[in-house]
């Protein structure tokens, strides 16, 4: 990994008022271009907001006239923009996508872990891809994905050394921070990988307000940067190379810079898969 610098959005997404949500994609990313990111990550369903029972009519095809504009972006800025988008299927319920779109084209990942309230409105995605810039590594996981230690486990196991994190959780789950510091910087640490997460903020236009939250923790679980101001922003952090390669990469057998994933037992995990 070669020092990276993300750019992070708790952005307010109006549902199906896309030419406008684009428009602030294409403001932050301006934004990003200017600080020097090499990457701006959006939160969960960005493109179209937030919406289970609605989000099958103004989904879209990738790639498609949502996708596009944000490749452009991606050209011209010559930035990785991760844009939340709802993909249309056409065999059955939309995906929750996720765009990775790079100068050099479009990649996706689509959420492999559905809440209950969304299984009704979406299909699951089927595949844990990881994703190469010219300086880093990293894979997407989206919102409750989160929740099943496994996914970051491969992803990391691939090669994967940040892993960003779009949410779209609303206030009624309760305090965002408190919930992140749980989970997220286990994550991190049992994996070591960066972890970056942003949330949706804000009324979404039809009854769900989202609590917002910008977290991002070291491999060593260390939150590093922060952003609970509760109105729409973003925060630019600069993710050192040196401590992940020399845990990562370099050969050490001491506690204080060791990559426990090399020690893994798989034989002793099987009863995972029965």
């Amino acid at each position: 990994m070669k020092k990276t610098r993300i750019a992070l959005v708790q952005l307010n997404s109006i549902f199906a008022q896309v030419e406008k949500n684009l428009q602030k994609i294409s403001q932050f990313v301006k934004q990003a271009y200017k600080q020097g990111a090499d990457i701006i990550c959006f939160p969960e369903l960005a493109v179209q907001g937030y919406s289970r029972s609605d989000s099958d009519f103004c989904s879209e095809p990738i790639p498609g006239p949502s996708s596009s504009y944000i490749s452009s972006l991606s050209k011209q800025y010559n930035i990785t923009i991760l844009a939340g988008t709802a993909e249309k299927n056409k065999s059955g319920k939309p995906y929750i996508t996720h765009l990775v779109s790079t100068p050099g084209g479009i990649d996706k990942y689509r959420k492999t872990h559905l809440g209950s309230s969304e299984k009704p409105y979406f299909s699951e995605g089927n595949q844990l891809p990881v994703f190469k810039t010219e300086k880093a590594v990293f894979g997407v996981q989206i919102c409750w994905d989160l929740h099943f230690p496994e996914v970051t486990t491969i992803m990391s196991l691939k090669g994967a050394e940040i892993i960003f994190a779009p949410h779209a959780s609303p206030r009624i789950a309760g305090s965002r921070k408190d919930m992140w510091l749980k989970y997220l910087t286990a994550r991190a640490y049992d994996n070591t990988v960066y972890l970056a997460a942003c949330n949706l903020i804000g009324s979404n236009g039809k009854g769900s307000c989202f609590s917002g939250g910008i977290m991002v923790v070291d491999p060593k679980g260390n939150v590093i940067a922060e952003d609970f101001n509760g109105q729409e922003s973003m925060l630019v952090v600069d993710l050192d190379a040196e401590m992940i390669n020399k845990i990562r990469y370099e050969k050490t057998t001491t506690m204080r810079n060791i990559f426990y994933l090399q020690a893994r037992r798989p034989e002793l995990y099987r009863e995972m898969n029965e």
